[in-house]
């Protein structure tokens, strides 16, 4: 019952209630971010949710589109502002995803959306996160962010997915704000962000 009807009417009521609640520090990073970014405060990039069906996930834009002499982008180390590591860090830049999930293309609690790029690459059982959906955060975010390899994180996925219930929710909800107030797991060794999966890291 919980997963099939009560997780869906909390989501949207929870996510409604918490984006108006928090809108003064959302128009702040707005007006920050479009600045440091020169006008570009928002990040909007394809992800498949549940069942694989694409959505367009709403995100605020840490990086900025510096490029170099070639005209490719440079580093993601390099494009990364002072303001933009502070939303980062603090997990500010997941905030316009609650959007995502009053309009239902997300959960506030689930497997991360990935890349669609990696959706060849999955094996059978890590094909499983998208039986539910994605969340802005969830039992892998919880267990190391980006600082896990791509084998712990999709464990982790799978975990949730056969778990699923209202206390491991409530329980990824603390253990979040926990993680957010000492910024663990942000990056991964030596990136400043999550390097890509590929064919390599299947397992």
């Amino acid at each position: 019952m919980y997963k099939n009807f009560f997780k869906r009417l909390i989501d949207f009521t929870a996510a409604l209630v918490g984006f108006l609640l928090i809108s003064p520090v959302f128009l702040f990073v707005l007006i920050g971010l479009s600045v440091a970014n020169k006008g570009k405060p928002f990040f909007f990039q394809r992800r498949p949710g549940k069942e694989e069906r694409l959505f367009n996930i709403i995100k605020f834009k840490t990086m900025n589109d510096d490029k170099d002499s070639a005209g490719q982008l440079l580093p993601d180390e390099q494009r990364l502002t002072a303001l933009g590591n502070f939303v980062r860090k603090t997990s500010l830049d997941e905030i316009p995803q609650l959007i995502n999930v009053v309009k239902g293309d997300m959960s506030l609690i689930g497997p991360r959306p990935l890349l669609p790029d990696y959706l060849p690459y999955y094996n059978d059982l890590q094909k499983r996160r998208h039986e539910v959906r994605p969340g802005i955060s969830g039992w892998a975010q919880v267990n190391g962010r980006n600082a896990i390899s791509w084998e712990q994180k999709f464990t982790y996925d799978v975990w949730y997915v056969d778990h699923l219930s209202f206390f491991i929710d409530v329980k990824i909800i603390f253990l979040t704000l926990k993680k957010i107030v000492k910024t663990d797991g942000i990056t991964a060794d030596g990136h400043a962000t999550m390097p890509r999966f590929d064919n390599q890291d299947k397992y």
